[in-house]
């Protein structure tokens, strides 16, 4: 890297089912082997349309997430969470920081694949995107929970929404943070019904997976609780009877309690948890002072930084910033935690799910620092509820299911058209303008213009690692283009002179203009005009003179 500064099927029925068409199952676990049997009151529901419609929005999600995956240049985080993989590949270290980064998974769940194929753009976001396309997986299994159409409709969502897509072409966190959290709630439902140690344990290793990415991990869970107790104590206030299923008391630890495996499957879950919490924070064994200490730091370190002034924002910015570019997940999702809320036959899943997206909406709004890819954590169980609204929507426009269906598949396309066409807009024409939100100081793609032009240096000195020097205190994502150049140097600073054997370029910033011109004399020659690196930042470049371009 150079001189770098470190830094079961269903049939068809003509009968409808109890609770309407599209509701949910009632019947899991009664056949006492744990295992669930198929979504009873989605009888009524085609199996090939749900089969189709799901390979279908599967389909378009990988699609969007990776289609020219490497089109962005990559972000200034992006190209310090590359800077950690490089080390980590080339020389198999890597130690984690408290003080400045998230937590280590990022970097060795990429790292299988790099090792297959090599350091790519492409290859590092993939990585990202496959969690975001298992995200809408994940949302699909909800199905015995909040209906087919609920299901569905959800995942279509997810699968269009801008911030999702966004967000999962971007070699950060946050996409396997989000994954991991809903793992865990999918994991907890399932185990609530079937009593199974296996869905224990996947509990407790999508949790340490939560805590082992992101130090934020805390407000998640807690979230997660609350949303629960609130669809626990709405349900006991409310006094209505449920559409939600039936068979969570033959399961969970009163089966395990049962079979006398609750202490075994609690242990085991415990031992999952610290080996995967031990084995990620200690960099597989090798740095123990990231388990004992640094760890646990970054919650104290975060709880600092969630309350300060840096990325400091209002109260209402996230609610704005899903008006710009999630308004359909915003508003259905409200829809649908009135309908969970107040209809006749209550669903406590879709309580839930309301409860944990608005109620992560409001904690994340009441923090201080607010960046927009934590939109991400409470978009995907607002689109859960906005599924449910659209299933609701349908039953209420008619007593007969196709006609439903057609209504509420209406609504769900409708709100995925609008998503889709931003999604659009957001990634592939206007990845770099930062009017919409979710370009936060986003690396211009002008930038790789001035790439080429260091690149087209070396072809004329006749050398793939031409030696540049990088004045500018500001140069991430530098380091990542430049990866297999060892000559690039970064030293955030002028020197009072420079080698022309050596340093075959350099590269400032505008406000250094004055300074570059001094230093460089009849030595180098300004090529190009600027090169913008991000918003309020761009660069300029002097190159050796014999080695600049002809006019």
């Amino acid at each position: 890297m150079g001189k770098q500064v470190p830094t079961a099927s269903t049939k068809q029925s003509r009968k409808r089912a109890p609770g309407g068409w599209g509701a949910v199952s009632s019947a899991y676990g009664k056949g006492g082997k744990g295992e669930p049997p198929a979504p009873a009151a989605d009888e009524d529901f085609p199996q090939r349309v749900w089969l189709y419609a799901s390979l279908g929005i599967l389909l378009l999600a990988f699609a969007l997430r990776v289609y020219a995956l490497d089109m962005k240049p990559l972000h200034h985080d992006e190209g310090v969470n590359g800077f950690f993989l490089t080390n980590l590949m080339r020389q198999g270290h890597y130690a984690y920081d408290p003080q400045n980064y998230h937590g280590p998974t990022l970097y060795y769940l990429t790292l299988p694949f790099v090792w297959l194929a090599g350091l790519h753009t492409f290859l590092i976001r993939l990585v990202p995107a496959l969690f975001g396309v298992g995200v809408v997986w994940l949302v699909l299994a909800l199905r015995r929970y909040v209906g087919a159409v609920a299901a569905l409709t959800a995942a279509l969502l997810v699968a269009v929404s801008p911030a999702c897509v966004f967000y999962s072409r971007y070699f950060i966190h946050e996409m396997l943070f989000v994954f991991f959290t809903l793992a865990m709630v999918v994991y907890a439902l399932r185990f609530r019904e079937s009593g199974a140690a296996g869905d224990l344990l996947a509990v407790s290793g999508a949790a340490a997976l939560m805590f082992a990415t992101k130090e934020t991990a805390f407000i998640s869970v807690g979230t997660v609780g609350l949303a629960w107790l609130t669809a626990l104590v709405w349900a006991r206030l409310s006094g209505r009877r449920g559409r939600y299923a039936s068979g969570a008391a033959e399961g969970g630890f009163a089966k395990l309690h049962r079979e006398g495996k609750l202490g075994f499957a609690l242990a085991g879950a415990a031992a999952l948890f610290v080996v995967i919490w031990v084995a990620f924070y200690s960099s597989f064994f090798t740095n123990w002072k990231g388990v004992f200490w640094d760890s646990f730091e970054a919650f104290d370190v975060w709880g600092k930084t969630g309350m300060s002034e840096f990325h400091a924002k209002p109260f209402g910015t996230y609610v704005k910033w899903l008006v710009q570019e999630d308004v359909a997940v915003l508003v259905l999702g409200a829809l649908g935690a009135a309908v969970a809320l107040f209809e006749r036959r209550l669903n406590r899943f879709a309580v839930f799910f309301a409860a944990w997206g608005f109620g992560l909406l409001v904690a994340y709004s009441i923090i201080s620092y607010k960046t927009p890819w934590l939109v991400l954590s409470f978009v995907v169980p607002l689109a859960v509820a906005g599924g449910y609204a659209v299933q609701a929507f349908g039953r209420w426009v008619s007593g007969v299911p196709s006609r439903g269906r057609r209504a509420a598949a209406a609504w769900a396309l409708a709100a995925a058209a609008f998503g889709l066409y931003q999604t659009y807009v957001l990634n592939f024409r206007e990845y770099d303008d930062d009017r919409h939100p979710y370009v936060y100081s986003q690396t211009q793609r002008g930038f790789l213009d001035l790439v080429r032009e260091i690149e087209r240096v070396g072809e004329r000195a006749g050398t793939k690692e031409p030696g540049f020097a990088t004045a500018s205190p500001e140069y991430w994502p530098s380091p990542w283009y430049f990866r297999n150049n060892p000559n690039a140097g970064y030293e955030g600073q002028l020197a009072s002179s420079y080698n022309p054997q050596k340093t075959l370029a350099i590269i400032g910033r505008v406000d250094q203009l004055p300074q570059l011109e001094l230093v460089a004399g009849d030595n180098y020659k300004r090529v190009g005009d600027t090169y913008p690196l991000r918003p309020g930042v761009s660069l300029v470049l002097f190159v050796r003179r014999d080695l600049a371009p002809k006019q």
